[in-house]
């Protein structure tokens, strides 16, 4: 635990005098009481109980002072909360390998099974969108609450050629912020004229000025995040990692999850065989640049388990935060148990 205001604790030194203070009080009382002739009958009548019970009230009035002065501190801690994450884009990978059946009933089922498990687990008040990249990326679904509509655009994934992972990643963040105006044709279209060779249309509008962009330190984006799944290597596209590097300025976490053959291997379907590998190392490092987390699933069991567990990575999150508020209440609290026993046991305040 830190303090934002630790100047404060030195207060603290005052609750030993304030110790001492009723000790003297205490001793006063007791000379005071010597007068009586009988002291061994009151002491006798009041009971081991009754001498201990009326120090209660005093202690509970003095941890409410400490907490309050902890309280003025300002104590903050890493403590585990209810995320913010509000908007969540599932990048998944549809290139041909997809279709190999070394997970049954295929990568892909398995892939689109596991999604629509975690689409329907989210809560309700959650926006999230379904992105699909092989040669090329695409926005299946903008981001919306309607689970239906999710389930529907994942059914409908079409297998296509060669895998662009860094065109996946741009994709998501052009939908994770659709009024920044990111310009994609120079990720997606690489090498190729404004108008893919084929001539700009007359009426073709002008594309949305920008906004001012400032960067923001990775991670730090309260709503958004990225889950990216692939079964292979990035053989078209954008740098995977510099689009990374794009999501992290904007503070999004792209969480990855490897699934397959990570040590590469022959899988076959429909009478082809081709050799499957993703790529390891390139995953664990777009996580770690946006200051996520890599996941590595084997089979369909294991897709199933990384996305229980990114669901309980995106609901639930630890973070410093100010827990000045816990020390107020507590004080309040022992305060008002400290008045109450008072008047009840022994008809005064503390």
């Amino acid at each position: 635990m830190t303090f934002l205001w630790s100047d404060v604790l030195w207060l603290l030194l005052g609750v030993p005098a304030l110790i001492a203070l009723y000790v003297v009080l205490l001793r006063r009382k007791k000379r005071v009481a010597i007068r009586y002739t009988n002291l061994d009958l009151v002491r006798e009548a009041m009971g081991p109980w009754q001498r201990f019970r009326r120090h209660i009230p005093p202690l509970l009035f003095l941890l409410a002072v400490v907490a309050g002065i902890i309280a003025s501190a300002r104590p903050s801690a890493v403590i585990t909360l209810p995320s913010e994450q509000r908007t969540i884009i599932l990048a998944m990978d549809v290139s041909l390998s997809m279709r190999a059946r070394d997970v049954e009933p295929s990568r892909l089922e398995a892939a689109q099974a596991a999604a629509k498990a975690f689409v329907m687990e989210q809560p309700s008040d959650v926006r999230i969108g379904i992105v699909s990249f092989a040669g090329t990326a695409s926005v299946v679904q903008t981001p919306t609450q309607n689970r239906d509509d999710l389930i529907a655009a994942i059914d409908r994934f079409e297998l296509q050629r060669h895998t662009a992972i860094g065109s996946g990643i741009i994709v998501s963040l052009a939908a994770l912020f659709p009024d920044e105006g990111i310009d994609l044709e120079p990720f997606l279209f690489r090498g190729a004229s404004r108008d893919g060779g084929r001539g700009v249309a007359i009426d073709r509008p002008d594309k949305p000025q920008r906004k001012p962009f400032k960067p923001v330190p990775p991670g730090s984006h309260p709503s958004a995040a990225i889950i990216l799944l692939t079964d292979g290597r990035a053989t078209t596209g954008p740098n995977p990692i510099e689009t990374a590097k794009m999501a992290a300025e904007r503070g999004v976490r792209i969480y990855t999850v490897g699934f397959g053959t990570a040590a590469g291997g022959e899988v076959g379907f429909e009478g082809w065989s081709i050799y499957v590998r993703f790529d390891e190392e390139t995953l664990k490092a777009i996580a770690e640049v946006t200051r996520a987390e890599y996941y590595y699933a084997g089979t369909a069991d294991d897709l199933r388990k990384v996305y229980q567990n990114l669901n309980t990575s995106l609901v639930l999150e630890r973070k410093e935060t100010e827990i000045s508020a816990l020390f107020v209440a507590a004080a309040a609290i022992l305060a008002i148990a400290a008045a109450l026993l008072s008047l009840l046991w022994f008809n005064r305040s503390v």
